[in-house]
């Protein structure tokens, strides 16, 4: 039979401390930039441009898979590494025309401060482009970490990355929460060992199915993750 002690110990082990986020389509709305980009390119190359709700869906699976959806071709294909590269140099020289924080994002992050908590970013994004935008969202001094795509030797679906945030943010596995809106982000954190959220919210297709990843809950907002933090502290 467990002593009260013994429950006052495992209800401290469940606290979060620390609340890891992806970046696309979780902690900021980076589509209509990463559209843009690929329309500029598009346009470029003499084919159409595509509606933005056609390109939304795409855009948490990086550079590779919005030349995919805007040239219908495949990375073997000879002309593709160029276009993926293009398509990145257009971005990052507009990296922070429309991209905003989602609605509630910033009350969430200042509610996670408040509670003296702290929160860091894990994102397959490349750092040259993670860390132009985040200093231009103003985050760059706030986050306890922040890991990108070749930070590690390895990238999200492996649990490397999340590992060496939580590292950085002074916090265990058990004590943090991974927040991200595609099956890789789920993986990786449930082989990390945390809990896990799917941000509803974010750039999930018609055709994903998020309440098959595993993921300990699902979330259609900001403020919906607040309350749960909440219920936790």
């Amino acid at each position: 039979m467990p002593t009260l002690q013994s429950l006052a110990n495992l209800l401290t082990d469940l606290n979060i401390k620390t609340v890891l986020f992806d970046l696309d389509g979780t902690l900021a709305d980076t589509a209509p930039d990463l559209a843009y980009a690929l329309n500029q390119v598009l346009i470029e190359n003499g084919h159409d441009p595509l509606p933005f709700e056609e390109i939304r869906p795409a855009v948490s699976h990086g550079g590779i898979a919005l030349i995919r959806l805007g040239f219908r071709m495949e990375p073997d294909h000879p002309e593709f590494d160029a276009l993926r590269l293009k398509l990145l140099d257009v971005y990052r020289d507009n990296i922070a025309r429309e991209t905003t924080l989602f609605p509630g994002m910033a009350a969430l992050l200042n509610n996670i401060e408040q509670q003296g908590m702290n929160w860091g970013v894990v994102t397959n994004k490349p750092g040259w482009l993670t860390e132009p935008l985040m200093k231009a969202l103003g985050l760059s001094e706030r986050a306890a970490c922040i890991i990108s795509g070749d930070t590690c030797n390895n990238n999200k679906p492996h649990p490397e990355p999340i590992l060496h945030g939580c590292k950085l943010a002074g916090s265990d596995a058990q004590h943090c929460v991974y927040i991200g809106d595609a099956e890789r982000d789920i993986e990786a954190g449930r082989r990390a060992g945390m809990q896990t959220i799917v941000a509803l919210f974010g750039y999930i297709a018609d055709t994903d199915q998020p309440h098959e990843w595993g993921a300990d809950m699902a979330h259609h907002s900001p403020e919906a993750i607040q309350e749960w933090l909440n219920s936790n502290q």
